[in-house]
């Protein structure tokens, strides 16, 4: 997880400009000229999408121009993703783009979406673009919101715009099958060493859909800050949430902002998976009840940044009737089917007492009818059903995972020296970790979840996420930073086919999103493993629709 180094990353010069902040530096790109957009090329191959689909065939003779005229076409129970369209399109494009559920509207000069089988499963979708109309199929809304977001990027660079630009609008011609190679992928935000708002998860959550990643796991409890308001012990986030890495301001969410984020992502199919971490990384919950701590005494909060001195008592009655309680109000917030227990470094639990705690928190856990997840530590406890291991290691061959594996655990593949997004790009890059080595795209790229680790099946293997800790990540724009242009390899590596992996195709097709991020003023890493566009003019930062 975050074997975090006990002194932090040396920071930027305070009396230079911030690297971070300043437009077109020689690391970080923020907002850009939607102008200087416009005027690049006008239409993108039908192959030109992040994650690559499946299967590809273009038509040259078969685009389809965008006009005021377009309606989008689509059936009652498809609203939601139609309209979500016609809001990506309307700002840049100016056209009203009227939907309809009429299913007498003429289908010509449309782009229709439909709720139907083309047999490519769950997420899964087809899209058809010909000179007198686009069709999108898929059996579910989740598959059409793929489609949609593929539809996004099929349009120039300058779509992104949250004002109208000049056109041409037009979608190339072909189609497109497509589905993705894992049923898990996502990313986790760390929101409790700095804490992170509603709106900067949502924008986190935007970042996820664009790249058909479907969940966001929220690391919600360490020993610097507690996020989540349970109502049966208040004092948690009162009194545990009120602090952060290096006395920064701390926060939590109250139930009602967890919905929200929960709801949100939700409608962008985006699963939410809340992790509790246990029964080590708890002293934010010690400070908050001292009742809770092994020796019966309140500690004084923490702002550092080591790891593993703290604990829950696994021998203790009120330990679990503690767990039972927080879990039980995080699962009724919680539609998805995962809890994540934690469960790293608790360096002070003797392994016999440790393997106890887990077995009786998995049990928990499956008492409140969800599915446990835990960090690759927990692998030598008890099975429980259906029972998820999230491997951080950094090492190809790990015989616990293995023998877990065999016992019924499945894999969420996270290995820190490729896809822990903390992680320094460089040696000189500004801000992150590197304990497990820098990474820079093609190290985040170059690797199969499947074929990683030594003696587990590849069908043992749920998928890929990704982890952003924060203990030196204090704003948003040190959160894009990091998470781009990273995020992109790591969602090609779940959702697309291994056949279909290329380096130099992915940093040909990578580099085609500089443009996208710098219209809506999305700070990047400009990694020269990257053929970046040259940037435009720097302009104000806008929001991202």
């Amino acid at each position: 997880m975050s074997a975090t180094p006990s002194s932090p990353a040396p920071p930027a010069d305070p009396a230079g400009p911030d690297p971070l902040a300043t437009p077109a530096s020689a690391d970080g790109v923020t907002a850009t000229s939607v102008t200087g957009i416009s005027r690049r090329a006008a239409t993108v191959a039908l192959g030109d999408v992040l994650p690559v689909p499946a299967s590809v065939r273009p038509d040259p003779h078969a685009d389809f121009p965008l006009t005021a005229d377009t309606v989008i076409r689509v059936e009652p129970a498809a609203r939601a993703e139609a309209d979500r369209l016609a809001a990506l399109l309307r700002p840049a494009t100016g056209h009203p783009l009227p939907v309809t559920v009429d299913p007498a509207a003429p289908t010509a000069g449309a782009i229709t979406l439909a709720l139907a089988d083309p047999g490519l499963g769950p997420e899964g979708y087809r899209l058809d673009i010909t000179p007198d109309g686009v069709r999108l199929t898929a059996s579910t809304p989740a598959g059409l919101g793929h489609g949609v977001q593929t539809l996004r990027q099929l349009l120039p660079a300058a779509v992104e715009s949250p004002t109208p630009v000049p056109g041409p609008w037009v979608l190339p011609g072909g189609t497109i099958t497509d589905h993705p190679r894992f049923g898990y992928r996502g990313a986790m935000l760390d929101v409790a060493r700095h804490f992170f708002g509603v709106d900067e998860v949502l924008r986190v959550v935007d970042q996820l859909a664009r790249y058909k990643l479907n969940h966001l796991h929220l690391h919600l409890t360490d020993d610097q800050g507690w996020r989540i308001a349970i109502d049966s012990w208040p004092r948690l986030a009162e009194v545990g949430g009120a602090t952060a890495v290096g006395g920064a301001p701390g926060g939590w969410y109250s139930q009602a902002d967890y919905r929200r984020i929960v709801e949100y992502a939700a409608q962008r199919h985006v699963t939410l998976v809340p992790e509790i971490d246990l029964p080590g990384h708890t002293h934010a919950a010690l400070t908050a009840y001292g009742k809770l701590a092994p020796d019966g005494v309140t500690p004084p909060p923490y702002t550092g940044t080591d790891v593993g001195f703290s604990y829950l008592d696994p021998d203790r009655e009120l330990t679990y009737s503690f767990i039972a309680d927080v879990l039980g109000e995080v699962a009724a917030l919680t539609p998805g089917p995962y809890l994540h227990l934690g469960g790293d470094e608790a360096f002070k639990v003797p392994d016999d007492a440790y393997a106890r705690f887990v077995d009786r928190a998995q049990r928990i856990v499956v008492d409140t009818g969800k599915t446990v997840l835990g960090w690759h530590q927990i692998a030598p406890a008890a099975h429980s059903p259906g029972r998820v291991l999230q491997y951080w290691g950094t090492t190809a061959d790990d015989p616990m995972v293995a023998d877990a594996v065999r016992r019924g655990a499945r894999l969420v593949m996270s290995p820190a020296n490729r896809s822990y997004l903390d992680m320094r790009y460089t040696p000189d890059s500004p801000i992150g970790h590197d304990w497990a080595g820098t990474i820079d795209v093609h190290q985040a790229y170059d690797w199969d979840p499947a074929g990683y680790l030594a003696d587990v099946p590849a069908e043992a293997v749920l998928g890929v996420c990704a982890p952003l800790w924060t203990e030196f990540v204090t704003s948003r724009a040190d959160l894009e930073y990091l998470l781009l242009p990273r995020l992109p390899a790591v969602a090609e590596l779940g959702w697309s086919p291994r056949a279909g992996h290329d380096w130099a195709g992915f940093r040909r097709r990578l580099a085609a999103q500089g443009p996208r991020w710098e219209t809506t003023g999305t700070t990047y890493h400009r990694s020269p493993e990257v053929p970046w566009p040259v940037a435009a003019v720097p302009a104000p930062r806008v929001p991202e629709s």
